[in-house]
C-alpha cells in the first residue's frame, strides 16, 4: 500500500481501481473529467477505458459490462446524466449483475454549468441508491462501497460528488499494482435482459420493495454519522457537512448529523439520530432534499419537530456553500452572534470582474468574424452550442442569439428558419459536439427540408473540459491511431447539399464561403478547421508599428482579442499572449500591424 496526493477525481478513479473495475466509460464535462484520465495516468491491466461520444452511449456500454457480471464504472456532469436518463430509468428496472456505478458530478453556482440540477433528485424518480462524499477521502471509500452495494442489489447506483469534493486534493492509501475483478461473463435469459411492460411492472413492485430494505441498510452504513446531543440539531449532506463540521468543532455539544446516502433514506439512522431533538436546520446545496425527506418522515411517525432550511429561508435556495455561510446560518440557528470570518476585508479591493472570453489566437473568433462579417446588412439568427465556442456571445463579437443545450444549436436553427424563412438560419457547433449531439440534428435538419448553414468549428479537440480526444481526432483511450471519422464525409452521406471546408484564419476565404452557402437553398455545411492555439504553439508574434497606427482601435473594437490593448491612444500587442494568427492584421485599415 502507499499514500496518493490526488484531486477529489483522482480518489474517485483510484478507489474504481482499487475494487477492481473492469469498464469504465464517460463523457468530458467539468467537474467530472480528471476520473477517466487519472484512470489512464496507472497501471490498468485488464482494464477497459474509453471516452464515449456522449453519455447515453457511455451509459450503455457501462451497463453490458454490468450484464457481464463485470465492474463499471460511467462519469459525468450533472447535465450529461440528462442525456443518459433514458438507458438509465429502464436499467432501474432491468437491473445489472456485476457492480455498477454512476458518476454524476454536480456543479453548484453553477461554475461551469447551464443548470444546478440536483442528482439526488434524479437518483429518486429513477430508484436507484445514491451516495453523496463530504470529502476525496470520503469518495475514494464510496466508490468502493457503492460497487458492493450494486452487487448486493443487483442495481446501479449514483455517487453524487460536488466540484468542491471533486476539485479538492487529499491523501489516500491504495495498492500499490490495481488488477480488474474476474467476472462470469454474459448468461443469455431473455425473461430477466429483454425489457418487456410486463417484466418492468413485475420488477417495479420489486424495486420499490428492495429500496425499503436498501434504506434499513444504510441506517448502519458508516458514512451515516451523528455526534453531540444537544436538542438542536445540524443536519448536514455533501461538502456542506464538511463546512458545518468544521464551524462546529467550537461547539461539540450540538447535534451534527450527516446523511451520506440520501436515497434510499436511513430512516432509522435518522429516527434513533433525531430522537430528543426539538429543532433542526437542514444544511444542503441545490434542492431541500433533504429537508423534504425529513417533512415526510416527521409526519409519517408524528414527531415534534421544527424543520428549518431552505423552505423556511434560513438557507440560500441556490448558490454553494462555504465555511462562511456555514458558520453565518448556523450561528443564526443557534442563537449565536455571528463575528463573520475573523478578517476585516471590507476596505479590501474587489477582484476584477473577468468575463470568460476566447483565447488570444482562438481560430473560434475568426470564424465568428467572418460569418459577422459576410452576414453585415442581412437578417440572421445565430444558434450556439455547449464548449467554447459559447464564448462568441461576448463583445464586441457579439454572435451567440442562443445557448440551450449541447446539440441544440443545430437544431434550433432549423426551428428559427420554420417560423422565418426571410432569415438566414446559421448554427455553430464544435467537432467534438458534432459526434456527441449534433449528427441527430443535422439529419433531422436534411429530413424536414430545413434551409440554414451548419458551422463547425473544428480544432481538433475536445477543448473547454481540457483537450480530450474524440472521433475525429484519430486516437482514443485504448489505442493509437485509430481511424478517424470524418466530419464532412458524415455530412455528405446524410445528405447535406454542400460542404465547405476552410481555414478561417484565411478570413477571404472564409467569408466567401458564408456568402455562397447564404445564396443556395436547403441545408449546407462549413467546417472552420484550424487547430486550437492551446495545442500547437507558434512562435510567430504580430507587432503594431506606432508610426502607423492612427487609433481608430478598429482592430479592438470588431474582434476583441486579449492581447491587444491601447496605450497612449495607439494599439499595442501584448507578446505573452499573441499566437501570430493575424487576424488584426487583417482587420487594420492602414496596415499598422504586422508579423515578427
Amino acid at each position: 500500500m502507499s499514500k496518493k496526493y490526488v484531486m477529489g477525481n483522482g480518489a474517485i478513479a483510484l478507489g474504481a481501481l482499487s475494487a477492481g473495475v473492469n469498464l469504465v466509460s464517460g463523457y468530458p464535462g467539468t467537474p467530472s473529467s480528471e476520473i477517466i484520465e487519472t484512470v489512464t495516468k496507472y497501471p490498468h491491466e485488464g482494464t477497459y477505458v474509453e471516452w464515449s461520444v456522449n453519455e447515453k452511449a457511455a451509459m450503455e456500454v457501462a451497463a453490458a459490462a454490468a450484464y457481464c457480471g463485470a465492474r463499471a464504472m460511467v462519469t459525468m456532469k450533472q447535465v450529461g446524466l440528462n442525456v443518459a436518463s433514458d438507458p438509465l430509468m429502464s436499467l432501474a428496472y432491468v437491473g445489472v449483475k456485476g457492480g455498477m456505478v454512476v458518476v454524476s458530478a454536480d456543479d453548484p453556482g453553477p461554475i461551469s454549468s447551464q443548470t444546478e440540477q440536483d442528482t439526488r433528485r434524479f437518483a429518486e424518480f429513477a430508484r436507484i441508491p445514491v451516495f453523496d462524499p463530504s470529502s476525496p477521502e470520503e469518495a475514494f471509500e464510496m466508490v468502493q462501497d457503492a460497487f458492493s452495494f450494486s452487487e448486493k442489489y443487483k442495481t446501479p447506483v449514483i455517487l453524487r460528488p460536488t466540484t468542491r469534493v471533486d476539485h479538492a486534493y487529499a491523501s489516500v492509501e491504495t495498492p500499490d499494482a490495481f488488477t480488474a475483478g474476474q467476472y462470469e461473463g454474459f448468461v443469455k435469459n431473455s425473461g430477466k435482459w429483454v425489457i418487456f411492460p410486463r417484466l418492468s411492472f413485475m420488477n417495479h413492485a420489486m424495486i420499490e420493495k428492495r429500496n425499503t430494505e436498501i434504506g434499513e441498510d444504510f441506517s448502519s452504513y458508516r458514512f451515516n454519522t451523528v455526534s453531540g446531543s444537544s436538542q438542536k440539531a445540524v443536519v448536514a449532506t455533501g461538502v456542506s457537512y464538511a463546512y458545518a463540521r468544521e464551524f462546529l468543532k467550537v461547539y461539540p455539544d450540538v447535534r451534527l448529523i450527516k446523511v451520506g446516502t440520501p436515497y434510499p433514506l436511513p430512516e432509522s439512522f435518522l429516527l434513533k439520530a433525531l430522537d430528543g431533538v426539538s429543532e433542526v436546520l437542514c444544511f444542503e446545496e441545490l434542492s431541500p432534499y433533504i429537508e423534504e425527506s425529513l417533512l415526510k418522515l416527521i409526519g409519517k411517525h408524528h414527531l415534534d419537530i421544527d424543520v428549518r432550511g431552505k423552505l423556511t429561508g434560513d438557507v440560500p435556495p441556490s448558490g454553494e456553500n462555504d465555511a462562511d455561510s456555514a458558520a453565518r446560518i448556523i450561528s443564526g440557528f443557534l442563537g449565536l452572534e455571528y463575528g463573520g470570518t475573523g478578517t476585516d476585508l471590507s476596505s479590501a479591493p474587489q477582484p476584477p470582474a473577468r468575463p470568460p472570453v476566447l483565447c488570444a489566437g482562438c481560430p473560434h473568433r475568426a470564424s465568428f468574424y467572418a460569418v459577422k462579417k459576410a452576414m453585415k446588412g442581412r437578417k440572421a439568427y445565430f444558434c450556439g452550442d455547449i464548449g467554447c465556442y459559447t464564448l462568441g456571445n461576448a463583445m464586441p463579437l457579439d454572435m451567440v442569439d442562443t445557448c440551450l443545450c449541447m446539440g441544440a444549436g443545430i437544431t434550433m436553427a432549423q426551428g428559427f428558419n420554420h417560423m422565418d424563412s426571410d432569415a438566414v438560419a446559421i448554427s455553430f457547433t464544435g467537432d467534438s459536439t458534432f459526434f456527441a449531439s449534433g449528427i441527430t440534428g443535422v439529419v433531422n435538419a436534411v429530413y424536414n427540408a430545413a434551409d440554414m448553414i451548419v458551422c463547425i468549428l473544428d480544432n481538433s479537440t475536445t477543448a473547454m473540459t481540457g483537450h480530450q480526444p474524440h472521433p475525429g481526432t484519430g486516437r482514443n483511450l485504448m489505442a493509437s491511431p485509430v481511424e478517424k471519422v470524418s466530419i464532412e464525409k458524415t455530412l455528405l452521406a446524410v445528405g447535406v447539399k454542400k460542404v465547405i471546408t476552410v481555414d478561417p484564419l484565411d478570413l477571404d476565404a472564409s467569408v466567401a464561403a458564408v456568402r455562397e452557402c447564404a445564396e443556395l437553398k436547403g441545408v449546407k455545411a462549413i467546417i472552420f478547421k484550424s487547430p486550437c492555439v492551446a495545442l500547437v504553439k507558434s512562435d510567430k508574434k504580430m507587432k503594431v508599428d506606432g508610426s502607423k497606427c492612427v487609433g481608430c482601435l478598429r482592430c479592438i473594437k470588431e474582434i476583441g482579442c486579449p492581447a491587444l490593448s491601447v496605450n497612449d491612444g495607439k494599439v499595442v500587442i501584448d507578446e505573452n499572449l499573441c499566437t501570430g494568427c493575424g487576424l488584426c492584421a487583417k482587420l487594420c485599415p492602414v496596415g499598422a500591424i504586422g508579423g515578427v
